[in-house]
């Protein structure tokens, strides 16, 4: 039977002999990832990174937008559009990652236009069959003026993606979906609708293919941001959303009513190498207990550039980063500066 919390990646083996002996920071892997985590090869522009656990294959894969960073002559916000979704892999827990080329995915031209614009991957598994949960802009354009639309896409293998449906929700301009099952059964997504005020809404499914839009967010409605993503951890369940200057965190219960804790994370600039900015975008897995925050930074947007550089190559790339969290008094935070020592280990569940 499927865990109905398939983010959190359960206790898989026993920490044992010397392994005892050390901080269980330290436990989990014999080196600090690095920094950058990952910086795109391709176009160098790296963002909204989920990852997921491939049971073929025995890896961690991240999906992320592959914003073309690189790419001389593009005005306005072209480079955002046109962007194929990246994949990279980790076969050491998430410590050191191999790019593994692009996501294979097919569009309707009625959906993706003639050159489809692909942002915010959310990855799912059920019943053997990957869910991907797609933003899809018909085009490139050099402005933002335009729809976006949520599509499904299902896969066996993670490489190869089957176009299902677009979805009917809020509005004509929504993003950035993420999608978590109910504890008593069926789905919820939280995604933004770019037409209230840069809101999160949410819809529900029985069977992530016929989804019912249920309005916003209950108590996150106060600060505009996008990119949710929930998670279960420590008992409860988490909201991250990206309000730009950070990640705001709210708390339920319930799964319906959220309350924000006063602090947010990734607001103050590290220290790392790409990581002097705040952290946006982000996605978490939970594993054996401990949660890491996997972000994207826009390291070249620390102040040093001037406005005339507006479409230098430092101010576009980005690059995905890894933090752990802490609880502690019903409320999480992080240090971006101290090392981080991942690995992930694979969900008990078939």
């Amino acid at each position: 039977m499927r865990s109905p919390f398939p983010r959190t990646g359960l206790l898989a083996v026993l920490l044992l002999g010397a392994f005892a002996f050390f901080p269980l920071s330290h436990a989990a892997a014999d080196q600090p990832a690095p920094k950058p985590l990952l910086r795109d090869t391709l176009f160098d522009g790296a963002a909204d990174p989920v990852v997921i656990w491939n049971r073929a294959e025995k890896s961690w894969d991240m999906f992320y937008t592959n914003r073309r960073a690189n790419v001389p002559g593009l005005s306005g916000v072209a480079w955002v559009h046109g962007t194929p979704i990246g994949r990279a892999r980790s076969r050491d827990g998430g410590t050191t990652w191999e790019q593994i080329g692009s996501a294979r995915i097919a569009l309707p031209k009625e959906i993706g236009g003639a050159t489809p614009t692909l942002w915010a991957p959310d990855v799912v598994y059920h019943d053997g069959t990957y869910h991907l949960f797609l933003t899809v802009v018909p085009g490139v354009f050099e402005n933002w003026q335009h729809p976006r639309t949520i599509v499904h896409l299902t896969s066996l293998d993670l490489a190869e993606w089957k176009y299902e449906s677009a979805l009917a929700l809020a509005s004509d301009r929504v993003i950035d979906a993420c999608v978590d099952p109910l504890p008593g059964g069926g789905w919820r997504m939280w995604y933004n609708n770019e037409r209230d005020g840069k809101s999160i809404y949410y819809a529900d499914s029985p069977d992530l293919r016929t989804w019912t839009n249920q309005g916003k967010a209950i108590g996150v409605g106060q600060r505009p941001g996008e990119a949710p993503f929930v998670f279960n951890w420590k008992g409860h369940r988490w909201l991250i959303v990206d309000h730009w200057k950070g990640l705001g965190v709210y708390r339920s219960d319930d799964f319906l009513n959220w309350q924000g804790q006063p602090t947010d994370l990734l607001g103050v600039p590290g220290k790392g190498q790409d990581d002097g900015v705040n952290g946006g975008h982000a996605c978490v897995v939970v594993s054996n207990d401990r949660a890491f925050l996997f972000y994207f930074t826009h390291p070249g947007r620390a102040g040093t550039i001037r406005p005339e550089d507006k479409d230098s190559l430092e101010l576009r790339r980005s690059s995905i980063q890894v933090v752990e969290l802490h609880y502690e008094n019903g409320q999480l935070s992080c240090d971006r500066d101290a090392p981080t020592y991942v690995k992930l280990t694979a969900p008990l569940t078939p």
